[in-house]
């Protein structure tokens, strides 16, 4: 598994594919290998794969709660959401302290009055505090804003959200800088170089690179992943999910850096042809079958400048959100590993006020490089705005697009659950029932410039 790990992370997506199925195929009954095989098959986006390695390691190891819970996790990103809760509610019954298990289920479906799990999440909170106060909190909270307890919802989630950002060890000062580095190395020396002849035809050749890739950005849960089912519901696109490759490659090419200003220095500096080149391969061993993919990383928008000089051909749609939903909606997330901003008021307000001088300045700069695409006019108008998508995509109108929920692709996302509902306006304006509540976080966006109404 090393060496499949260090195919992955140098690009070699169709060996390390090949090296899985070799590996899963040469040791069925191995539930630990099984796990390890599912979790790189996930990593690849071959989300079938890595359910059907973890259904063999669910019949070697049936009461084991930790290959229920990746089973489960599975049915998410597959869409079975009946099929992950039975498992869930397996896991909490079989190791009650898997705390990500009580959150996971919350997420699953809309709770009601009739069905849901807040006197069994209120009664493991207390027992289980403080270990618990993260996933059981952010789980209650939830649920609690499904049943409509707004102030409740956020007691917990607040409580929760603290609890989180005292086990990191992050200054939101340290991505301020780096977005304002990011600014300073992408300026019209580095995105319109002086163009000799040669270079001209350098230019004119690589005019194409990349002609097949979309790449959807934005804040998380700004509705990248909705944008995403839509593009990936036309017979012309399918979808990669959230890659890390461009990330990947842009390391590759800047070469070895002291640091991340360094790096972002380096990777202004590098080959962005062969930049371009080394993330189209990455992409092409995921096994390309349509004549465009979509790359659905929110924060590739720190790449516009790069993405415009390596994949010029490429297609870049920008998510834009109410700022205060926007905020609110990433707070309300509990998500792990990522995006480790959005777990304090002050921080979010703070990087929000940074995200939005950097797309200001790619817009300035790059004013054709991207399609800015407004989460609420796609609420509000869904056939306008999906033509208007499309057609910056330059693709044709396709009727698909507008039964997105229906598309059965995985995603594995945190809107999961919500991708697979008709279009619906409940979270529009959302954040307004807590506007008390949510003070230090309006009076931080006031103090970047960002009006809240």
């Amino acid at each position: 598994m090393r060496e499949i790990g260090r195919l992955l992370s140098t690009g070699q997506t169709r060996a390390a594919l090949a090296a899985l199925a070799s590996v899963e195929s040469a040791t069925p009954g191995d539930a630990a290998l099984a796990r390890q095989v599912a979790e790189a098959y996930t990593h690849c986006g071959r989300h079938a794969d890595a359910h059907r390695c973890l259904t063999r390691a669910a019949q070697a190891r049936p009461d084991d709660p930790r290959v229920l819970y990746d089973l489960a996790a599975s049915d998410m990103a597959l869409g079975d959401f009946a099929a992950a809760e039975a498992r869930l509610d397996r896991v909490i019954a079989l190791a009650p302290d898997d705390f990500d298990a009580w959150y996971n289920r919350a997420t699953l479906r809309r709770q009601t009055p009739a069905r849901n799990h807040v006197a069994q999440l209120e009664a493991a909170i207390e027992r289980a505090a403080p270990r618990g106060d993260v996933a059981l909190g952010y789980a209650l909270a939830k649920e609690l804003e499904d049943l409509g307890e707004f102030a409740r919802s956020f007691h917990y989630l607040d409580r929760a959200a603290q609890a989180r950002r005292r086990q990191l060890s992050y200054r939101v000062e340290a991505d301020i800088e780096a977005i304002d580095a990011i600014i300073a190395a992408f300026g019209p020396a580095t995105l319109f170089p002086a163009a000799g002849a040669a270079q001209s035809t350098a230019q004119r050749a690589a005019a194409h690179a990349g002609s097949g890739a979309i790449f959807v950005v934005g804040l998380p849960r700004s509705g990248t992943t909705l944008v995403d089912r839509i593009l990936a519901s036309h017979p012309q696109v399918e979808s990669f999910g959230e890659l890390n490759d461009l990330p990947l490659a842009v390391m590759q090419a800047a070469g070895k850096a002291t640091d991340k200003h360094a790096l972002i220095r380096q990777s202004a500096a590098c080959d962005h042809g062969a930049l371009g080149r080394n993330y189209l391969e990455r992409v092409a061993g995921y096994g390309r079958s349509r004549p465009h993919f979509v790359d659905k990383t929110p924060l590739n928008l720190l790449y516009l400048g790069l993405i415009a000089l390596a994949l010029p051909g490429a297609r870049v749609v920008h998510l834009r959100r109410d700022p205060l939903d926007s905020c609110y909606a990433m707070l309300k997330t509990l998500f792990r590993m990522g995006y480790p901003f959005s777990y304090d008021q002050t921080d979010l307000g703070r990087y929000y006020g940074a995200y939005r001088r950097l797309m200001e300045h790619w817009r300035a700069h790059l004013p054709h490089a991207f399609l800015d695409v407004d989460y609420e006019a796609l609420i509000a108008d869904q056939e306008r705005e999906t033509r208007r998508l499309l057609e910056g995509c330059g693709l044709d109108f396709h009727p698909d697009c507008l039964a997105f929920h229906q598309h059965a692709g995985p995603t594995a996302t945190a809107s999961a659950a919500q991708v697979r509902e008709p279009l619906h306006a409940r979270s529009v304006r959302a954040s307004r029932r807590l506007w008390t509540e949510l003070e230090p976080l309006r009076a931080t966006l006031a103090a970047e410039g960002v009006e809240v109404t």
